[in-house]
């Protein structure tokens, strides 16, 4: 059985829907990030990097367990190993891979910054405001004018549908009307309607607290917290 550390964040959420599409078992190893159990030392020895999600199957390459961390990274694996959702052929496993790497460099950095600033951010600064709302902007129109022509990102439902979605789902961070771009709204509504996914992000979805952080937590989150974590690790 795969454990999954993980916290309800949409980089979380990647992961456990990724493993109710493929239908494997696995038991959820609850990371608290509004506590910081992100840098205790269980925690850092599966991930030196202190992010969830991570995971950790018994049944690796060569039957020896592996740990692995970074969504994009977990999900390319559990794809591969299972033979499922990266496509059929190599031309249609790197148009998906390649829309897997929008997500990852930049929906989901540029959604986050956008969220931070503009609910998060003891200061509002208009310049960041601008800057991350603006290219959050930009990318949900990369997106609506390509799915204008393509029912899912890769051609076929894919990790590369897998891993956008969650962060769509939270566009309320981003201050997003998703109606100014139809052609995510269908998008959205239809992996929306899949079990897999309802069942995906709903793992610990009631533990979940964003929006309001209260000071400790804003700390764990933005704090000088994340450096001395670092530095006392090593």
């Amino acid at each position: 059985m795969i454990d999954l550390f993980y916290w309800p964040t949409p980089n979380g959420q990647k992961i456990s829907i990724l493993l109710e599409e493929l239908g494997l078992n696995y038991q959820v190893k609850a990371v608290n990030i509004l506590q910081g159990d992100q840098f205790s030392p269980g925690f850092l020895a599966v991930n030196p990097n202190n992010k969830i999600p991570a995971i950790t199957d018994p049944d690796g390459p060569d039957g020896l367990p592996i740990t692995i961390f970074e969504s994009g990274a977990i999900m390319i694996y559990l794809a591969e190993k299972h033979g499922r959702f990266l496509g059929h052929g190599p031309r249609q496993r790197f148009e998906i891979l390649q829309w897997l790497a929008v997500q990852l460099s930049g929906i989901g950095p540029m959604f986050g910054q956008c969220g931070h600033f503009l609910g998060y951010a003891p200061e509002k600064l208009p310049y960041a405001i601008d800057r991350y709302k603006n290219e959050t902007i930009r990318l949900y129109r990369v997106l609506d004018r390509h799915l204008a022509s393509s029912e899912f990102l890769g051609g076929v439902y894919s990790i590369a549908d897998m891993a956008t979605w969650p962060w769509i789902h939270v566009r309320w961070l981003h201050q997003i009307d998703i109606d100014q771009f139809p052609n995510v709204k269908r998008w959205y509504e239809q992996i929306s309607a899949r079990g897999a996914v309802t069942r995906g992000s709903s793992v610990l979805a009631d533990l979940m607290e964003i929006g309001n952080p209260n000071p400790k937590t804003f700390e764990v989150f933005f704090g000088k917290s994340q450096l001395d974590q670092k530095l006392h690790s090593k």
